[in-house]
């Protein structure tokens, strides 16, 4: 049997010690799937029976009421005592709260482990449900949905004129008086053929991942769409704010900096002027421009043009060529283009392309390979060498780690930070997909909020999604300790994320792990961050953390307290190892030995409590 409910097929005690035992796996409260079967496949097979256990007293209603299954995104609908979303994996059961009257029909669904008699909204109900405003349930009814429920209903009534009165009895009851309306006006004008004024400034634009369509993104001058591709395929891009940009979507966007730069008026116009985003994500007016734009495939590998940490190939990107011209406006020519991708995040950084040869170039023709990170102004110029340092500390303290190198810049700049990308192919032979998905996105925030999180709330997030919670929950509380004794400051939802990968002809990620650190820096050692706080509190606070602290985090992610215990005192050991050693490549050890030794001193220091 693949799925497992507390309750119905076992019971609780043999659950949990069957879960520890490694047989089964939780995948959320009460249940549970053999360890050795493929999750999202069951997952999504179950998906009206997990729905039922979860919510038994809500009805399937919109798409689901009509297909008695999920749609093909995962989302499944239902309609109950108030509003909730739960999230498993690639199912997301989204439940509207039900209206006083509600019209509903008995029905059966069944799957591998028999049959359901359940309740779903009538014929009549799902069709004024199809016209709700600002409803998630009513966007994900489909032109070809809306028509097959205003047939059913003039199959039974015979004609518009009465199923428009049975529309209307069910609508007053209920006060869906605007839906009534819009129900009848389809029913009456039969809008097979819309004659419909257009807006010129609306917006359709079609998102590829990997370069295959996997959606359109609609702006109607008023509300954002998403309208899934027909066809099974891993969930990427999900609409779970009804009228709003999608999560995933936001947070490829480009803020801060470029998006200074690019002085853009709003997300429409972002959007329509380029084309190239991180996460192999592509996103034009029609399929034709996908042919146009490279393919974002590993060339030149960072770890055979550097050594001891310093870039050893020929750096042929932006200059400073004269005193009119600054480096920050030559870096921002390169967005002129838009063929150029466009990445997100607060510090100014340019797209890149190193190739097999060694040469590193703007990568505005180019695939786009790798990140580089130059020097801030103000007193933050050493920012790309602390950064170098914090990830060597990550390395020491066996983490997964970007592959980084300094890279010594013309005209007498300070050194940059190169960055080799780890979401894309290895080679043209790699035919994995793969996304990073940040946590603004998996918790569905604005990254206008990525400070506004919690590590026990990204737990939360973080188990349904992950392919091995226990491990990934495990990263997620290093992490947490790895902040706080490197004193960064700035480890925000945004500078964590889960790395997605869905194999060759999959329609489901076959794995969702924790990324590899990148962006982690010692805030305090900068200009008025001394007293820099953790980024994101946990146990409920943000600073003059104790291992009892973090030993209350791992209590309230389930995280055993001796288990949590050897972590802590692994990676502060690690760490103080590694600070004897840890050096400078040796053109920049005079200029970076300051910095190198205060955040030698603040680490030490730091961890004393957790050696």
């Amino acid at each position: 049997m693949p799925l497992h409910l507390v309750g119905e097929t076992l019971d609780k005690h043999r659950a949990h010690a069957a879960a520890q035992a490694g047989e089964l796996i939780n995948l959320h409260r009460g249940i549970y799937i053999d360890a050795a079967d493929d999750i999202d496949k069951t997952v999504m097979e179950h998906a009206v029976r997990i729905a039922a256990y979860l919510y038994p007293k809500a009805y399937l209603s919109g798409a689901s009421a009509l297909r008695l299954a999920a749609t093909e995104d995962g989302r499944l609908f239902l309609s109950g005592r108030r509003n909730n979303r739960t999230r498993i994996r690639a199912l997301e059961i989204i439940q509207n709260e039900a209206p006083p009257k509600a019209s509903t029909n008995p029905v059966i669904v069944g799957d591998d482990m028999g049959e359901l008699n359940l309740t779903a909204s009538s014929p009549r109900q799902r069709f004024l449900e199809a016209f709700r405003q600002r409803s998630e349930h009513a966007s994900a009814i489909d032109p070809q949905m809306r028509r097959q429920m205003a047939d059913r209903l003039l199959a039974e009534f015979g004609d518009a004129e009465k199923a428009a009165d049975a529309l209307w009895v069910l609508g007053r009851a209920n006060g869906w008086h605007r839906e009534a309306e819009a129900a009848e006006h389809y029913l009456r004008t039969d809008i097979r053929v819309p004659q419909i004024p257009v807006n010129k400034a609306a917006l359709d634009l079609l998102v590829a991942w990997h370069g295959e369509p996997i959606g359109r993104l609609a702006h109607d001058g008023a509300e954002w769409r998403w309208t899934p591709a027909e066809g099974r395929r891993p969930a990427l891009v999900r609409e779970t704010r009804p009228g709003s940009l999608p999560a995933f979507i936001e947070s490829l966007l480009p803020e801060g900096w470029l998006a200074r730069v690019l002085d853009e008026r709003d997300e429409r116009e972002t959007l329509r002027s380029g084309s190239r985003y991180t996460s192999n994500v592509t996103i034009v007016a029609n399929e034709a421009e996908l042919a146009t734009l490279p393919a974002d495939i590993l060339e030149g590998r960072l770890a055979q043009f550097q050594k001891s940490g310093l870039f050893t190939g020929r750096y042929l990107g932006p200059a400073k060529q004269t005193f009119e011209d600054s480096f920050q406006e030559r870096l921002a020519s390169i967005f002129a283009a838009g063929r150029a991708p466009r990445l997100s995040g607060v510090q100014i950084k340019a797209p890149m392309c190193l190739r097999r040869d060694g040469d590193l170039i703007a990568a505005i023709d180019a695939p786009f390979t790798h990140i580089l990170k130059p020097a801030g102004t103000n007193g933050f110029e050493d920012i790309p060498v602390v950064e170098w340092i914090c990830l060597t500390l990550a390395r020491a303290a066996e983490f997964d780690v970007a592959e980084a190198a300094l890279v010594e810049m013309p005209d007498s700049m300070a050194p940059a930070l190169l960055v080799e990308r780890f979401d894309i192919r290895r080679t043209g032979n790699d035919t994995r997909r793969l996304a990073l998905e940040d946590f603004c996105s998996v918790l569905d925030q604005p990254a206008s909020r990525k400070y506004d999180g919690t590590i026990e709330r990204m737990a939360r997030g973080l188990r349904p999604l992950s392919t091995d919670p226990v491990a990934d929950l495990e990263i997620l509380f290093r992490r947490a300790v790895f902040a706080w004794l490197i004193a960064d400051g700035d480890m925000h939802l945004k500078n964590l994320a889960l790395l997605k990968i869905a194999d060759a002809g999959e329609d489901h990620m076959t794995a969702v792990r924790f990324a590899p650190v990148y962006d982690v820096v010692t805030t305090r050692v900068f200009p008025g961050l001394e007293n820099d706080r953790m980024a994101l509190k946990l146990a409920g606070k943000d600073d003059r953390l104790s291992p009892d602290d973090f030993l209350t985090l791992a209590r309230t992610i389930e995280l055993p307290q001796a288990r949590a215990s050897i972590l802590m005192a692994t990676c502060a050991r690690r760490l103080v190892d590694a600070l004897p050693t840890l050096a400078l490549p040796a053109p920049l050890a005079r200029a970076g030995d300051r910095m190198l030794d205060r955040i030698r001193t603040i680490v030490a220091q730091r961890a004393e409590p957790f050696v």
